[in-house]
């Protein structure tokens, strides 16, 4: 991987750590960096997953894919969330 997909990697995490923090219902008690971490995990996984499933590269855009990887950052968001309320 070159170093301008490591950057594209980061700044899609960063929006879709954001956007999954977004559909998560109340208030998370996770800052921003677990938040952007979530999300650059969520964007290889979803990525990953996409590549598998055939969807990863359509004309346009790749919605199937977004929704993917937005919907492993709310769940990696929740998770964390509830981690740090038992604590």
């Amino acid at each position: 991987m070159e170093i301008s997909g490591i950057i594209s990697a980061i700044v899609i995490g960063i929006v879709i750590g954001i956007l999954g923090r977004l559909v998560v219902p109340g208030r998370q008690r996770i800052g921003i960096l677990l938040t952007i971490l979530v999300g650059i995990v969520a964007a290889l996984i979803g990525s990953a997953i996409a590549g598998a499933f055939d969807v990863a590269d359509t004309n346009g855009v790749d919605w199937v894919e977004w929704l993917i990887q937005i919907g492993l950052a709310a769940l990696g968001v929740a998770a964390l969330d509830r981690t740090r309320a038992r604590r």
